[in-house]
């Protein structure tokens, strides 16, 4: 999650669209460029260790934009294939 995080507030497109997973991604992946993450508070994760399969995080990202501040408050679900986590969808 909090690498996903990085790669929004950077603008890295390519490695959010290839962790995200193959089933529920788009066809590609555009950041608003005018968007300045400012934060992340991760407030509940549920599963997601070494043994498991599937995992939630809930988190909150505050962000500026068009020079207002603002919040996205998420429940997200992953999945690991291949040793690696994918984001699937939110809940």
């Amino acid at each position: 999650m909090r690498s996903r995080y990085a790669a929004f507030a950077k603008g890295v497109e390519d490695y959010l669209f290839t962790t995200w997973h193959p089933r529920t991604r788009p066809l590609d992946v555009t950041v608003d460029r005018e968007m300045a993450w400012t934060g992340l508070a991760i407030s509940d994760v549920v599963a997601g260790s070494e043994g498991d399969q599937h995992g939630e995080v809930e988190f909150t990202a505050r962000y500026i934009h068009a020079g207002r501040p603002g919040a996205m408050h998420e429940r997200s679900r992953f999945e690991r294939r291949a040793g690696r986590w994918f984001y699937v969808d939110r809940i």
